[in-house]
């Protein structure tokens, strides 16, 4: 017996149904984009490993544990991204992008990380997010949070999530911090998860990202890292929260939030998920600034800033939300014929509607089978008018005309079609 072939763990196959939401979604998010003055970037998919690991940082889960790193036939190590303002940043400095105005652009494509497939969250996974170069004003900060603010409503969803903020400062300003919160754990370290133990003299502040419950616990009575960031940090930090109280965007202020990426400085957020359907991982969005990592990637010193949207979390949100019908299925035309001889004829006049009709969906069916097996087909496609086409009809130049859900029969001349179909769909 041949064993079936099956996709690999933690790769998805996106079928029709759910396509249906994530063009819909799609189609939401870029006009919000060129609405702002964003404009599109596409990036590759594989990068030089020494991006990732210069920009996101050695002791990180992505670089110790999550990158797709492979040799290819030069024996250079190339990663299949984890994500992509890495890759933005690299092609902003390679396209000598920083010398012109195009400051702000967004990018849509997947990832991979080799990390727990769970609901919501796939090895390869697709993110839609943006970035700015060169403004370092509180204002363009609260850009982006308008822009997220006006996606969740645009897509009715904002009710469903909350918005969580903080200001890690700058790398010399957390140099203090890291001192005295790895004396503060290590006094409590019999507390701490495996984890949380491993990250202790690495990368200590992932520890206040950590999940267990007793080392949550134990973080509330450790050092606040607000009360030791910079001066410039606290004070872009009060004006961005200023802001948004005054045009009225609720938000939170966690001190225990972090980003796993070594490159954030400043402000950093994440917008979650009220509903614990997803579990622990309920972040739908995250970002914050970067004004070191042009610097570190061999350019000039450059504010930057940007955010990442997962889209399987979000799709899963908009479909929980929206009412479960089979809306890919939804046909607008689906024409039938049982012609065997001028069939080129049929066809041509078939492309005539397609020409005007371009929009539409616009099914020809190609089946074997009466008309009556046709018409059921037609039905099972919800298509909201059948045209009909036979030997009897073609001779008189005449179609059969059927409405969805609806036993009426017409029968109208070539020419009338267009009109009638015009009206039926306000085609103009």
């Amino acid at each position: 017996m041949t064993v079936k072939i099956r996709s690999i763990r933690g790769m998805h196959d996106y079928l029709p149904e759910e396509l249906y939401f994530w063009e819909k979604t799609e189609k939401i998010l870029k006009t919000i984009f060129k609405n702002y003055g964003y404009n599109e970037i596409r990036l590759p998919t594989l990068e030089n490993t020494k991006l990732f690991k210069k920009s996101i940082g050695a002791v990180t889960d992505i670089i110790e544990k999550e990158m797709y790193t492979f040799f290819d036939r030069k024996k250079t190590s190339i990663t299949l991204r984890p994500e992509a303002t890495a890759s933005c940043a690299r092609a902003i400095l390679e396209n000598n992008l920083l010398k012109n105005i195009h400051q702000r652009f967004w990018y849509f494509g997947p990832m991979f990380r080799y990390e727990r497939p769970q609901k919501g969250r796939y090895r390869q996974f697709y993110q839609f997010g943006c970035e700015v170069y060169g403004l370092s004003d509180p204002h363009i900060d609260l850009e982006l949070i308008m822009i997220l603010y006006r996606c969740w409503k645009n897509l009715k969803i904002d009710k469903k999530f909350f918005l969580e903020i903080n200001s890690i400062g700058s790398i010399k300003s957390r140099e203090k911090y890291k001192i005295d919160l790895i004396n503060f754990l290590k006094t409590n370290v019999k507390l701490l998860d495996i984890d949380s133990k491993k990250r202790l003299y690495t990368n200590p502040l992932r520890i206040l990202d950590s999940k267990n419950l007793n080392t949550q616990n134990l973080l509330k009575n450790s050092p606040v890292l607000l009360d030791y960031i910079d001066e410039n940090s606290k004070n872009h930090f009060n004006i961005l929260c200023s802001l948004m109280k005054e045009i009225n965007i609720p938000f939170i202020i966690n001190t225990k939030l972090i980003r796993g990426l070594d490159y954030y400085n400043s402000v950093v957020f994440e917008w979650k998920y009220k509903s614990k359907s997803l579990g622990s991982q309920n972040t739908i969005c995250a970002g914050g600034r970067y004004d070191n990592l042009i610097k570190i990637l061999g350019g000039p010193v450059t504010p930057a800033l940007g955010f990442a949207i997962g889209m399987e979390r979000l799709i899963y949100i908009i479909r929980k939300n929206e009412k479960k019908i089979n809306t890919n299925l939804i046909n607008d035309i689906y024409i039938i014929s049982n012609l065997r001889k001028n069939t080129i004829l049929y066809i041509k006049y078939i492309e005539k509607i397609r020409n005007i009709f371009n929009k539409l969906k616009i099914i020809q069916d190609f089946n074997l089978g009466s008309i009556k097996k046709k018409i059921i087909r037609a039905k099972k496609f919800q298509s909201k008018i059948i045209i009909i086409i036979n030997k009897y009809t073609l001779i008189n130049q005449k179609i059969e005309i059927r409405y969805f859900n609806s036993n009426q029969v017409n029968i109208v001349s070539f020419k009338k079609i267009i009109e009638i179909l015009k009206s039926f769909f306000n085609y103009h």
